[in-house]
């Protein structure tokens, strides 16, 4: 063990770690839920990084203070995430500004770059100069941010692309429509998934429309919002040096009191994943619902047999990507919950649920991009159809009597479609029956890829 000093006195911290007396005693006081993300860690390294450059060429601290705090950012953004973890144990749930995993970053960096030059390095002195937690955090969020949902929309791109290929291919294979969940007038499988696809664009678009308002950066507000301690000359050149470091185009926020107060930029990105992922679930159950059977259910569609899908029976086969996807989204709609909520409580000059917005943001974006290319690549990309059985429950539906309906009137065709019913006969039988229509008529009126209007 090694005896550090912070503010508030003594700290013992074990000898072979990095940080310093703040981590430490966050280490022991929030010790349940999930650690800081990774994302997060980079995402304020990379802020250290522009700092210590800006800084060393104002000369608000000395060139070789910043070169070894630069020095010591780079050797940390070299490491795997699992490496960089072990410096980084501070949890999700810790004061609400985020300000222990700041001082974990300052720590660990000071430590680091002590070893690069002759003069002390001091966390807030000179890792965290002109910088406080209540900018620097919130700025990572958006940094984090950002990239993961660039990635949400990469995998959104992805399982479009595969759902286009099934519309061309099925596009003059009929089927069943089904409305209310009965039998409804009969449509192509293509045209279904062409809806599938319009709604996973919009949902694409929207999330691109609106991913920029990320690109805002907070940092310079430093304490409240003022900028106390820092100039917006210094701001500026941060971000710039941030956009430059990450090759985004990263600008600052022109109004930072909001920035520090509120995060309506994370809670709207995320309510356009959230209707995102309400469309995967909608679009995961059409396709395990048609996949029902094999023998027993709609067996429309047949689903790759990626794995047993049961210990006790031989054989089966279950639509378990679409189970993964679909639990992901209810993940995803709870965490949307959690993040709206924790917007609203930003009293006065600072939300202080700052953690747990983001640790939720960037749990949605890799559940959802994860979800979605394992979706795409082991179940849509080896889904086809069952032309047989679709064709078999179109012949075998009554609700093509609506083709009758122009030529007969409605209740007439009702009547057939009643008749065919309470007999068990074919919908033809009925219709020449009633003495309405022949069968030449009925051959014509009644062609089910003639009513799909194609």
């Amino acid at each position: 063990m090694r005896i550090e000093h912070d503010s508030l006195g003594a700290v013992e911290i074990p000898d072979n770690v990095w940080w310093g007396p703040q981590t430490e005693r966050s280490r022991h006081n929030f010790t349940t839920g999930p650690k800081m993300p990774m994302a997060v860690i980079r995402s304020l390294i990379q802020v250290k990084l522009a700092a210590a450059l800006v800084n060393g060429k104002t000369g608000s601290i000395s060139h070789p203070i910043s070169s070894a705090i630069q020095q010591a950012a780079n050797q940390l953004l070299a490491l795997s995430d699992d490496e960089l973890a072990q410096s980084f144990p501070l949890r999700v749930y810790q004061t609400g500004s985020g300000t222990q995993t700041n001082m974990n970053v300052n720590e660990v960096l000071a430590h680091l770059a002590s070893q690069h030059t002759d003069e002390p390095v001091l966390p807030n002195d000179h890792v965290n100069c002109g910088q406080s937690s209540n900018d620097t955090f919130p700025t990572a969020m958006h940094m984090a941010g950002y990239t993961a949902g660039q990635k949400v929309i990469t995998a959104l791109n992805d399982l479009i692309d595969q759902f286009e290929a099934k519309q061309v291919a099925y596009m003059h294979t009929v089927k069943l429509g089904r409305t209310h969940l009965q039998d409804a007038t009969p449509l192509t499988f293509g045209q279904e998934v062409s809806g599938w696809v319009a709604t996973l664009q919009q949902d694409v678009d929207t999330l691109r429309a609106l991913l920029p308002q990320l690109l805002a950066l907070p940092l310079g507000g430093t304490a409240v919002g003022t900028g106390l301690n820092t100039t917006p000359e210094q701001t500026a050149q941060m971000v710039q040096t941030i956009a430059k470091l990450t090759d985004t185009p990263f600008t600052s926020m022109p109004n930072k009191f909001h920035g520090l107060a509120a995060h309506s930029e994370l809670t709207v990105n995320h309510g356009a994943l959230k209707t995102l992922a309400t469309d995967l679930l909608k679009i995961a159950n059409d396709i395990r619902f048609l996949a029902s059977g094999p023998r027993g259910g709609y067996g429309e569609l047949t689903i790759p047999a990626n794995e047993p899908g049961s210990s006790i029976m031989p054989g089966k086969v279950n639509p378990t990507q679409a189970e993964a996807l679909t639990m992901i989204a209810t993940r995803v709609l709870g965490n949307d919950v959690t993040i709206s909520v924790a917007n609203s409580q930003g009293n006065f000059e600072m939300n202080v649920y700052k953690p747990v917005i983001i640790a939720s943001f960037l749990e949605s974006c890799e559940l959802l991009a994860g979800g979605m290319t394992q979706f795409t690549h082991l179940l849509v990309q080896g889904l086809t159809a069952n032309e047989v059985r679709m064709r078999e429950l179109v012949d075998n539906s009554l609700m093509l009597v609506t083709a009758l309906s122009p030529h007969i009137g409605y209740e007439a065709s009702a009547h057939i479609a009643q008749a065919a019913q309470k007999n068990g006969s074919s919908l033809k039988a009925a219709a020449i029956a009633s003495g309405k229509v022949t069968e030449a008529q009925y051959d014509e009126w009644v062609d089910p890829l003639t009513l799909c209007n194609l």
